[in-house]
């Protein structure tokens, strides 16, 4: 019986676990649609798991506990394997408050939309570096490049301006622009990823399809950010506007360097980032994207 005996000896990271299996759990029931019934405004699952989170939040921090660890404890009577061990519960409840829960229905349309507008600097950035690469390819493949991106930056600058309005306005035609946008720019890029892998020389291929996928992150994250303001009625609209899935576009995507351009954007690490994309990815994949 060991493990009572672990649950005994360390409680609180016994809790860590178990609220990190509770809002993991519950983010699989959402992604397959079981809400388990209606919690005001939400569902028990979404209810569920935000308690979870909040908890989570409050063992990460606990003001009592380190109080005493101070005056109970001299320096030369700590340890190395307590604090390691508190370091290693501490990341995990970082790591599970940091992740975005794509499931979570209480961020405000506003605060989406903010992050929304957060993210069109980068974008526009992206597709800038897109348009100063052609120059860096082969003769022959700068023509196929040029093409295949030559949309990107009406699309993107509308894109921009949508999330300004809505914004500014966040209401449901402003909204449902911003939809049909964002699903725009993201067949844009999807289609380009299919004509850029088609590039025969190795060093030209990798020059277009890093800068691509640069702006296919991006994309991704706003479409994440899009998707959790819209109800299931209007994502499957959106998914049935796509005829490149992202299924077809994965096989050439680099998950590090999307897991970096997220962790540059929030200031977060890598791994919290690479999690993040993971779920997005999925989300969307289950969507019908």
């Amino acid at each position: 019986m060991n493990f009572i005996t672990n649950i005994w000896n360390h409680p609180k990271t016994s809790a860590a676990g178990l609220l990190i299996a509770v809002v993991s759990v519950a983010g699989v029931l959402s992604q397959q649609g079981l809400t388990l019934g209606k919690a005001g405004t939400g569902t028990v699952v979404t209810l569920v798991s935000a308690l979870a989170t909040a908890l989570l939040g409050l063992l990460a921090k606990d003001p009592e506990a380190a109080a005493c660890q101070q005056s109970c404890q001299s320096a030369s009577q700590r340890v190395s394997a307590p604090a390691g061990q508190q370091a290693k519960l501490g990341a995990w409840m970082l790591i599970a408050l940091l992740i975005p829960l794509p499931w979570m229905q209480g961020c405000t349309a506003a605060s989406v939309a903010q992050n929304i507008v957060n993210w069109t600097p980068s974008l526009q950035s992206a597709v800038a570096t897109v348009d100063s690469t052609a120059a860096l390819l082969a003769p022959a493949d700068a023509p196929i490049f040029a093409a295949a991106t030559a949309g990107f930056d009406a699309a993107s600058n509308l894109l921009a301006a949508q999330a300004k309005a809505y914004l500014a306005n966040p209401s449901a035609s402003v909204l449902a622009q911003l939809q049909t946008q964002v699903v725009t720019l993201q067949q844009q890029v999807n289609t380009a990823l299919l004509q850029a892998s088609r590039i025969v020389d190795a060093t030209s291929q990798q020059h277009a399809m890093a800068v691509i996928q640069g702006v296919a992150t991006i994309v991704s994250a706003i479409l994440a950010l899009v998707q959790s303001i819209s109800s299931k009625a209007q994502v499957a609209q959106m998914a049935a506007e796509t005829s490149v899935k992202l299924a077809a576009v994965e096989p050439f995507l680099n998950e590090d360097r999307a897991a970096a351009i997220v962790a540059a954007h929030y200031g977060e690490p890598v791994s919290v980032a690479r999690a993040q994309v993971a779920q997005a990815e999925q989300a969307e994949m289950s969507a019908g994207f």
